[in-house]
């Protein structure tokens, strides 16, 4: 695994420092897009940044969190490589890498548990993409 791109908005960040401390747990190496703090921001100008060290091979996967999810999800879309999923739960999170060879977990900070938070994460991590019909419907994503 290669070093994990995070990146978040002012609602995700404390979420985003719980994750922290996970990977911190694991050992596994990460670099912080921001925020930096609970100050109010702009979800897209982390996104960006996040998405364009994963687009460069420079982070993968990456972790995302803003308030609903939503907005970092869809500035995270915009992407042509990225392929953004908002998990809410530990299955929703499994199905995405699983079917859907999910790149970067999307969380909603203000809308998910720690408990939860950490059981999307383990599974985001360690689930392996399947491959097979998935990879068929995955090739017809990107707009040509």
């Amino acid at each position: 695994m290669k070093t994990i791109g995070l990146a978040c908005d002012h609602a995700g960040y404390e979420l985003k420092e719980y994750v922290k401390q996970l990977l911190d747990e694991k050992g596994l190496p990460y670099t912080d897009f921001g925020t930096y703090s609970t100050e109010s921001c702009d979800y897209p100008d982390f996104a960006h940044a996040l998405a364009n060290a994963f687009e460069k091979g420079e982070v993968y996967p990456g972790i995302a969190i803003c308030g609903s999810g939503n907005g970092i999800a869809m500035t995270l879309n915009k992407h042509q490589k990225v392929r953004a999923a908002l998990c809410w739960n530990e299955e929703i999170a499994r199905l995405a890498r699983a079917h859907n060879d999910a790149n970067i977990l999307v969380m909603p900070g203000r809308f998910i548990s720690k408990e939860e938070a950490t059981k999307a994460v383990n599974i985001f991590l360690s689930e392996p993409f399947e491959g097979g019909r998935h990879q068929r419907r995955i090739d017809k994503i990107p707009v040509q």
